[in-house]
């Protein structure tokens, strides 16, 4: 038992890229942060730091598909194209169109190739899809997320007329339904036809907004969602495509915000709690505090990080244990906020004045103990008090909550702090001021294994 029990040890150790030091414990780093469960991760803080670069992904095109337009044009002239969305690979197309009678905020898909031809119509005539914005492609181009829920009895029954009180239609004037079934010659025992280009009827909808996925080819279409009274409003892939990351609000809420916002003359900007969700449907929330900054994967597809006012979380996202971890930042950015603005005050003075010797008088005016701690510095002098108490947050305007996450590297995850107010009548108001990029280092906590007990 020993024996195994020792190389066991060895083997974890050879591993981790470490050494075994006799009957001394040893000390062990992971050689990836992919293998660190999230509570074991360090962080170094740093701020006012460039912005990232954003570089080295795949990204999805919105820019219009001139072919699919001419096909629109041409042959679909009672719907109107509003968006196209090319595949991260460049071989599909994705069109988000309305009809002339459809409600300005609701949509349908179908799928086109990149030289405009027409594969597969996505959603069916009940199904509406709801916020274009959040339409994604996995990076793999294999599937399409969307959210969509049933579609408005305005649309499809303007009236208000009962299906079964519908007036039958003019002779002479059918639809291609209509015209179907009046034909005396066809068979009545015959199977209906079924267009393949048109979307399956019995993709379940649902009153309130769900994630869908359909594949590359508009096939497949299902909701991975079915949570009925929740809004799902923001969805994002994973780097390796294996799951997605949600907000969804209930649908109270959601209306007690939008409430709150139109109230205030602001524009509404929705809050929604974190959900890991599988390509297979299941789904895990991930926190129950809910927040208006979307979250974001690690590069490696292991974790995923979310921001609450000034605080960063971060949750495992592949593992059947799953462990969280809360960074709190609000002293950092304190610190953060007093050096940046006596940074402008000094960059002010010295801009205000004229001479070397004003200049150096006007900056050593903002703090009074520059002029003796410079010609006095000794180890006796007294500590500045500054390093030891938190200044106090309403004197500071650069002190602003985190409003954008970006995790460029699997150890560097980029936090963007500002303040930001739009209205709605009167955009004059708006504002977006310290706007400044921040980020943490992250890397693993060193373990310690015990040595191997000494067989007797």
């Amino acid at each position: 038992m020993y024996k195994k029990l020792f190389m066991l040890v060895i083997f974890s150790a050879a591993a981790l890229g470490c050494r075994s030091e006799g009957s001394k414990n040893v000390t062990v780093e992971p050689t990836a942060l992919k293998n660190v469960p999230a509570q074991r991760l360090n962080y170094r803080f740093e701020t006012d730091v460039p912005a990232p670069t954003r570089t080295g992904r795949s990204i999805q095109s919105d820019e219009r598909n001139e072919k699919v337009q001419v096909d629109f044009d041409q042959n679909r002239v009672q719907e109107v194209l509003d968006l196209t969305i090319t595949s991260p690979d460049k071989l599909k197309v994705l069109a988000v169109y309305r009809k002339i009678n459809d409600l300005i905020s609701e949509f349908r898909l179908d799928m086109y190739t990149s030289d405009g031809k027409l594969l597969k119509k996505i959603t069916h005539e009940e199904m509406a899809v709801h916020f274009p914005g959040t339409i994604v492609w996995s990076p793999d181009s294999a599937n399409v997320a969307f959210i969509a829920m049933v579609r408005g009895v305005e649309l499809d029954n303007p009236d208000g007329v009962k299906p079964e009180e519908k007036p039958t239609a003019t002779p002479g004037l059918v639809g291609p339904d209509e015209q179907s079934s009046s034909n005396t010659n066809a068979d009545p025992g015959a199977a209906p036809e079924i267009d393949p280009l048109e979307p399956p009827k019995d993709v379940l909808t649902f009153r309130t907004e769900q994630i869908y996925i359909c594949d590359s080819n508009g096939a497949d279409t299902k909701p991975l969602t079915q949570n009925e009274g929740l809004m799902y409003f923001y969805a994002v892939w994973a780097p390796d495509s294996s799951a997605l990351v949600a907000l969804a609000s209930p649908y109270t809420e959601w209306r007690i915000r939008e409430f709150q916002a139109a109230r205030a003359g602001e524009q509404f900007i929705p809050a929604g709690r974190p959900r890991l969700i599988e390509i297979s449907g299941r789904e895990r929330l991930l926190d129950d505090y809910p927040t208006a900054v979307h979250p974001v994967w690690s590069p490696d597809s292991a974790k995923i990080a979310a921001s609450f006012d000034k605080q960063i979380r971060i949750y495992d996202a592949t593992t059947d244990a799953p462990t969280q971890a809360a960074i709190p930042l609000r002293n950092q950015l304190l610190l953060a906020a007093r050096t940046y603005e006596e940074k402008l005050q000094k960059e002010e003075a010295n801009s205000n004045v004229g001479g070397s010797e004003n200049a150096n008088a006007g900056e050593n005016s903002l703090d009074p103990r520059a002029e003796s701690n410079s010609e006095n510095g000794n180890a006796n002098a007294e500590p500045d008090p500054r390093t030891t108490t938190l200044p106090d947050a309403k004197n500071l305007v650069a002190f602003n909550p985190i409003i954008n996450l970006v995790w460029e590297q699997d150890s560097m995850l980029y936090l963007e702090t500002g303040y930001l107010k739009t209205y709605v009548t009167n955009e004059t108001e708006n504002r977006s001021s310290f706007l400044r990029w921040h980020r943490l280092i992250l890397s693993a906590q060193a373990i310690e294994i015990p040595p191997a007990p000494v067989q007797q």
